[in-house]
């Protein structure tokens, strides 16, 4: 990519915004994060019915980040 949003670390999991387009890809899931444990929590009963809903939820989240940022991230291989 000409002007990766992300660098990639020495791990595969490790990928951090290096421009200000990065930082707000970051913001925004970790705002989808917190919004959509609010949202669940506030229709569910128990803790077991938040979990149950808010962990394949996120998951899915954290798959679509590290996809988008890897994509945007530099090709240098390490």
């Amino acid at each position: 990519m000409k002007n990766p949003w992300f660098k990639k670390g020495r791990t595969r999991i490790d990928i951090r915004p290096i421009t200000w387009q990065g930082w707000v890809v970051l913001i925004i899931f970790i705002v989808l994060i917190v919004y959509n444990f609010f949202r669940i929590d506030s229709a569910s009963h128990s803790a077991s019915d938040t979990l149950i809903k808010f962990v394949p939820q996120t998951l899915i989240l954290i798959a679509l980040y590290f996809l988008s940022a890897n994509n945007l991230s530099d090709s240098e291989e390490k």
